[in-house]
């Protein structure tokens, strides 16, 4: 397993990408992006999960704060595209609901799958890094549950005592 945050287009300093191979089917990860119980699994602390194209995206990542936004597509085993932003956003996270894109991609690859998470927020490209170190982190939590292991606390969920950042 690896994670490669920083694979973004040259020149788009506004699209954060990451990259991680997990040993385990893309038929095993899918259902832990497109629902709730699966999501809050490897990440965040509650959610509000309705995967169909206009479909509710709303999880509480940290503990302190909803992202919400709506689905897009889904291509099951495949493809979930989602709108994404920080419900009650501030001049430290100032990407409001919708206003950004994540797009997750399955590839079947040396018997695993390849994850590639692309997350587009125009006109916010001081957030792109930000964005890499999150999506980094979540990649390697989701690709634990995957491959059968217990992710654990996640220690960037506020009151766990083990994280400072963002």
């Amino acid at each position: 397993m690896t994670t490669e945050p920083g694979a973004q287009p040259p020149g788009d300093g506004e699209t954060a990408v990451v990259e991680r191979w997990i040993a385990a089917a893309p038929e095993t990860i899918y259902p832990l992006l497109t629902s709730a119980e699966g999501w809050t699994s490897w990440q965040g602390t509650e959610a509000e999960i309705e995967a169909e194209p206009g479909g509710v995206f709303r999880v509480n990542v940290l503990g302190n704060g909803f992202v919400s936004g709506e689905f897009v597509e889904l291509v099951k085993d495949r493809r979930v595209v989602f709108t994404w932003g920080w419900e009650g956003s501030t001049p430290m996270l100032p990407v409001g609901p919708g206003e950004s894109r994540v797009e997750l991609e399955l590839t079947p690859q040396r018997g695993g799958t390849l994850l590639r998470i692309t997350h587009i927020a125009p006109g916010v490209p001081e957030f792109r890094h930000m964005f890499e170190d999150g999506w980094a982190h979540y990649a390697a939590r989701l690709g634990t549950l995957a491959e059968g292991g217990d992710p654990g606390l996640d220690p960037r969920v506020v009151g766990s005592g083990e994280w400072s950042g963002h």
